[in-house]
């Protein structure tokens, strides 16, 4: 079994088909040169520079002014943390886009179940068949509750090779797989993950309509204990479609990232969060959840009930899963 790799050379960079979506731009410095000039000489960039520090980067052409605010609240949020933290933000229908260290690699720990999920639909969908009882139970688990053993499974049956695939379809080139059966070491960048959250939101040829409404039906019933992170602050009227992960490794700590896309106004938009070096996980989720508020404030200023961040759970501070003995994270 095989991907039908003839799509690869015909998908665009926003994998979008003729839909009109505004294309995903990343600063120079990330990880697709290609895309970074694409931006028009007429888009307006801002970003709040300090010396010898990395600072949030937005661009927009219609909405200047919310471009500079998230910036500035961006690294607000940021201030003070010891945390280091990738950003992104996309939200097309407002023209608008924010990076922050869009191209440094953060082991994935259980937000990589998305890629897992994505590969699993895309090899039905070439098989030209429904996913079977068992995988969809796995698929179920793996999301909703970040069953471990689930996405062990299914990454086994899938394999290193079609889930290269995937990724290389979703241009997501600079997303590495971990080694062996270390699913949770694989190698993310904020602005893969945003193109993968794009792939979810909007139509492509990478994975069809009912794909993608599969795997935002199951990231928007992620459990109460397992909803922190980048949907703090979001409208209730949206519906928010999640997935976090948590690992703690020597070096830099507890990895602490938190991946999502809202529905419900527009063609929705998305946030990743990606952060290591946290003492603790409660410590991470709140350097997340600080990015988070102020980025869903800043693009829903008329909201007048919004999602509060989440009592601590007791199945915080627990790792999300085992790294096995001999794997090397990367740091």
């Amino acid at each position: 079994m095989k991907f039908s790799r003839g799509l690869a050379g015909v998908v665009t960079v926003t994998l979008l088909g003729s839909v009109p979506v505004p294309l995903l731009v990343a600063p120079a410095s990330a990880a697709a040169p290609a895309v970074a000039s694409t931006v028009a000489a007429s888009t307006v960039v801002a970003s709040t520079v300090a010396a010898s520090t990395v600072a949030a980067s937005c661009r927009s052409a219609d909405h200047p002014a919310l471009a500079a605010q998230l910036a500035r609240d961006i690294d607000r949020a940021l201030r003070g943390r010891v945390s280091t933290a990738a950003v992104g933000v996309d939200d097309p229908g407002q023209d608008v886009q924010c990076w922050l260290d869009s191209s440094a690699h953060f082991d994935s720990a259980s937000v990589v179940k998305v890629i897992i999920l994505g590969a699993l639909l895309r090899l039905a969908a070439d098989q030209h068949r429904n996913l079977t009882r068992t995988e969809a139970g796995l698929a179920t688990a793996m999301i909703t509750r970040s069953d471990n053993d689930a996405a062990s499974a299914l990454w086994d049956e899938l394999g290193h090779r079609f889930i290269q695939d995937f990724l290389d379809l979703a241009q997501m080139n600079r997303t590495y797989l971990g080694p062996g059966p270390a699913w949770g070491l694989t190698q993310i960048t904020a602005y893969d993950e945003v193109l993968l959250l794009r792939l979810l939101l909007n139509q492509n040829r990478v994975l069809d309509t009912a794909a993608r409404d599969y795997a935002l039906g199951l990231m928007a019933r992620v459990i109460p204990s397992q909803r922190w992170g980048v949907p703090v602050g979001a409208p209730r009227s949206l519906t928010v479609h999640v997935k976090n992960g948590w690992l703690p490794l020597d070096p830099h700590g507890w990895r602490i990232n938190s991946i999502g896309c809202f529905t419900g106004r527009g063609g929705g938009y998305s946030i990743v969060v990606l952060t290591q070096d946290n003492p603790t996980m409660t410590y991470g989720i709140d350097t997340v959840q600080a990015v988070a508020r102020a980025v869903n404030h800043d693009l829903n200023p008329r909201a007048t009930s919004v999602v509060s961040a989440p009592a601590a759970s007791q199945s915080w501070e627990t790792p999300d899963e085992l790294v096995p003995a001999g794997a090397a994270g990367s740091g």
